[in-house]
């Protein structure tokens, strides 16, 4: 039996270094998944050069030899494995070059892991990290860049997609890293480590297509809140027309979230499990309007955060969505396990125009992104387009079709015509499972307090149908308007809100499956006439407004010499106009 522990073994194994002068600085152990150990790496430095000595050691059988063991088919074990598996499956992973770097993480309370040295990528089993959001913190140097690409590399064969630090950013020297930002920032904590700015892309290996084999995937099925209706990690629209209840409806399901309740089918919300709610409203108070709701709907109101602010370089200012994702991602990796954001309305997550499919996809990608890392589920909040009565209710969501198109589920609420008839919510997509069927409910107005008067949800019976029938059905369509009724009526809901450019309007109409011509007809019918935008600008469109005489004038023109309605295309009108359609 040898009497000989791994320590001792170390300074004997190292001896010739030692006598070099060389100091050691760690002996760090990499164990299996069930706490073994089965790989040592012994670190020293010499002092005065700086000079590193690193040699692998393992047991052979009958002593501690240098060198690895031999590896398993799957590939050598991540350092710090045993925490890794223990951790939470939602909280980031650092994967980082050197374990001298995962430890110093470690200590700030974060995940973190490697592989071991810069060629090491290729013989490690990456497999635990599958399914976890994977941040790359490389050196600051060209070994580091290497050894990202090649983690990233494997990480996308497991079809785990990363992110990576921007080290450029940082301020590092050259060969800074993890280890020498922490010691330059004494007092930074995990939060902050966590909203440090991420490199748009890691430098690529070299040009051209990459392909996941699907054997290499390995299948996970839909964390829900709630089945068939709130995922964890995806992106959900709830719209509706104004006065169906969207925001009590979302507060209701932000409540059964904070408390681990039940849903309206029966169902435990995520096994019985209370969960942290944030909410970001831009239209309501806290004050008198969230809080008294979430009280009526029995939320555990220590569970669920309104987000207001965002304080930056000093100063406070009012947390944008389109802007402060960064901070708010440090925020909820300080809370620990939120369910579910809510963003009301979801058109404030996006920079640009909410109309242009671009512009909405590169706003909600980091929103969406924000969910995938904490496996929050994200609901966004909308409207139903004014005059789109009678079409999907997907496709009736205001602004651009891209915020259907990315959500993975879409839900809708509707406000019957019947009189004394329940609304409805339905669900009008999933990607993710059932798209079919819907709950009556109600709103009922009850004091949670002496003066505190609020809304909440009463929940009625399961409904069976699709979307389209269970809405059309509740509104009283009867599926006969023309095609320029459709077009005069979503014109004009377009317009309600004021001008907008032309070419705008067009590309939205199109999105929304109208013709050239039944738009050009709705034009006609509304009386809305260009208006030349200043010089060399574009053409506007806006509503006419009534003159003191009852006749209608294009908006913009004080003296309205521009807008007497006497046909699609006026004497006034450029001829570039001709072909704006």
């Amino acid at each position: 039996m040898n009497a000989e522990n791994p320590k001792e073994s170390a300074r004997r194994l190292s001896a010739p270094a030692l006598a070099k002068g060389y100091q050691p600085e760690a002996l760090h152990e990499y164990r299996d998944a069930n706490g073994e150990p089965v790989l040592w790496r012994i670190r020293l430095r010499h002092p005065e050069t700086g000079e590193k000595w690193m040699r692998p050691m393992h047991w052979n059988g009958s002593t501690y030899a240098l060198g690895e063991p031999p590896a398993p088919a799957e590939g050598r074990p991540l350092y710090r494995l045993p925490e890794l598996l223990a951790a939470d499956p939602q909280a980031p992973v650092f994967v980082v070059e050197g374990e001298k770097c995962a430890d110093a993480l470690a200590r700030l309370g974060l995940i973190a892991t490697t592989s071991g040295s810069a060629s090491s990528a290729d013989g490690a089993d990456w497999r635990p990290v599958q399914g976890r959001n994977v941040i790359l913190w490389p050196d600051h140097d060209d070994a580091g860049r290497k050894y990202a690409d090649a983690v990233r590399a494997r990480l996308s064969g497991l079809g785990a997609p990363c992110e990576c630090l921007d080290v450029a950013a940082l301020g590092l020297s050259e060969k800074g890293d993890a280890v020498d930002w922490i010691v330059a920032h004494p007092e930074a904590t995990a939060a902050e480590v966590l909203a440090l700015p991420r490199a748009v892309q890691v430098e690529r290996e070299g040009d051209g297509v990459r392909l996941l084999c699907m054997a290499d995937v390995e299948m996970r099925p839909v964390d829900w809140l709630w089945s068939g209706w709130l995922a964890r990690g995806k992106l959900h629209i709830l719209a509706g027309s104004p006065g169906t209840g969207k925001t009590t409806i979302a507060l209701a399901l932000a409540a059964t979230v904070s408390t681990g309740g039940r849903w309206p089918d029966g169902e435990r919300c995520n096994g019985g499990k209370p969960a942290h709610v944030l909410v970001w409203s831009g239209e309501d108070d806290p004050a008198d309007t969230i809080a008294p709701r979430l009280a009526a709907a029995g939320a555990d109101l220590a569970r669920v955060h309104a987000i207001q602010s965002v304080r930056i370089g000093g100063e406070s200012i009012a947390f944008d969505p389109a802007e402060h994702l960064p901070e708010l991602a440090a925020r909820i990796a300080e809370l620990g396990d939120v369910g579910l954001l809510i963003v009301d309305p979801i058109v404030s997550a996006v920079a640009g125009d909410g109309h242009k499919n671009g512009d909405v996809r590169r706003g909600l990608e980091p929103l969406v992104r924000l969910g995938q890392d904490f496996g929050c589920a994200v609901l966004g909040i909308s409207h139903f387009s004014k005059g789109t009565g009678g079409k999907d209710p997907t496709e009736r969501v205001t602004g651009s079709i891209a915020f259907g198109a990315l959500a993975r589920v879409v839900l809708g609420t509707v406000k019957p015509k019947e009189e004394g008839a329940p609304r409805l919510l339905v669900r009008t997509k999933a990607n993710i499972g059932p798209d079919s069927g819907g709950f009556a409910y109600d709103l009922r107005q009850e004091e949670v307090a002496p003066g505190f008067p609020a809304s909440r949800v009463v929940w009625g019976e399961a409904v069976e149908g699709s979307a389209r029938d269970l809405i059309g059905e509740a509104e009283g369509s009867d599926g006969e308007r023309s095609a320029t009724d459709e077009a005069e009526e979503w014109l004009r809901g377009e317009l309600d809100a004021g001008p907008r450019p032309a070419s705008d309007v067009q590309k939205s109409a199109r999105a929304a499956g109208l013709s050239d011509k039944a738009l050009r007809t709705a034009r006609a019918r509304l009386g809305v006439k260009p208006v030349k935008s200043g010089f060399g600008g574009g053409w506007t469109w806006g509503l006419p407004v009534e003159d003191a005489q009852g006749a209608r004038r294009c908006p913009h023109s004080e003296s309205g010499h521009l807008g007497r309605v006497e046909g699609i295309f006026g004497a006034n009108e450029g001829e570039s106009e001709v072909f704006d359609l």
